[in-house]
């Protein structure tokens, strides 16, 4: 297993909170659909329930209490490195959700953990958004002996040979980071759900064409399952996939698309598919549904077997 970082300056990718609901109100007789309902697949984060609606030019997305423009959106993407700026672009709907993530995270964050006027009281904190989340968000995690024994077993090869006794403390850290990872994706994606939050439709319709133009989408939408392994040349247990790949492709030519996805070349792709270890292999039935992940070196036999669950022999 390798972890890997992405250089998106400013992009944070965490997390989940626990706010309390204020619904905006509704246009009678008019019906306007969530982004995953008008773009299935664009976004697994927080504007998946968000509302594409009409919107004044030049501003992608409001709240009651937040205003995101075009302009801001270009600014960020200015700043950052000239060999990324090409793949944000084309990725901009991924960058105003990144952002629109960050402000209201810590709007809410800040009314919730701090109290105004209170002395000690900090409202630029940059712990902040840590403090609440392990206060209302990560609790009762826990890592059970099964667990760690199968996770063990699983990715036995990416121990360098320890065993279990040895390397056993350091998997349990992994395995729950793994959990609060998970929690914090499932409170940010229902976010939308309780706090009215508008995007720019005719925005969005234009950046969804641009973000799906990618071997994964593509395979996605193609009505056949695929498997997906997102990996790095240079990694070991992603080199020693590369040969099963290239065996599935043959073996399942025109039943079930086999892609792999270089996350340092296509990282925001990556960041999308909610990549933090590599190897990673993610599942797809023939509708584009994930319906199984699993991190580290896969074999042949094991990944033709979740093939098959798909309907492919």
């Amino acid at each position: 297993m390798k972890r890997i970082n992405f250089i998106l300056t400013g992009i944070i990718l965490i997390t989940g909170i626990v706010i309390t609901p204020c619904f905006a109100q509704q246009q009678v007789g008019k019906e306007i659909k969530t982004i995953e309902q008008s773009y299935p697949g664009l976004t697994a984060g927080m504007l998946t329930y968000a509302k594409a609606d009409t919107l004044p030019n030049g501003i992608l997305l409001k709240t009651s209490d937040i205003q995101i423009t075009q302009s801001d959106i270009n600014d960020f993407i200015s700043t950052q490195p000239q060999q990324m700026q090409q793949e944000l672009n084309k990725n901009a709907f991924f960058v105003l959700e990144q952002e629109a993530t960050k402000q209201i995270l810590q709007h809410l964050a800040k009314e919730s953990v701090t109290q105004p006027n209170k002395a000690g009281s900090n409202q630029d904190d940059p712990n902040i958004l840590q403090q609440f989340f392990e206060k209302n968000v990560f609790k009762k995690i826990e890592v059970t002996d099964g667990e760690l024994k199968t996770f063990y077993e699983n990715n036995k090869d990416m121990c360098g040979g320890a065993t279990l006794e040895q390397v056993g403390s350091s998997l349990k850290d992994y395995l729950i980071a793994q959990k609060k990872q998970q929690m914090a994706d499932d409170y940010i994606r229902t976010l939308g759900k309780n706090i009215s939050i508008q995007v720019s439709d005719s925005w969005v319709k234009k950046q969804a064409a641009l973000a799906f133009d990618n071997p994964v989408d593509k395979a996605r939408k193609s009505g056949k399952p695929s498997m997906v392994d997102f990996g790095a040349s240079g990694c070991r247990p992603c080199d020693m996939m590369a040969p099963i790949l290239e065996t599935l492709r043959k073996k399942y030519e025109g039943k079930c698309n086999v892609i792999f996805s270089h996350v340092r070349e296509q990282q925001i792709l990556a960041v999308r598919y909610g990549v933090q270890t590599i190897p990673l292999q993610v599942f797809f039935d023939k509708t584009g549904k994930e319906v199984f992940r699993h991190v580290g070196f896969f074999p042949q036999e094991e990944i033709e077997k979740k093939i098959n669950e798909l309907g492919v022999k």
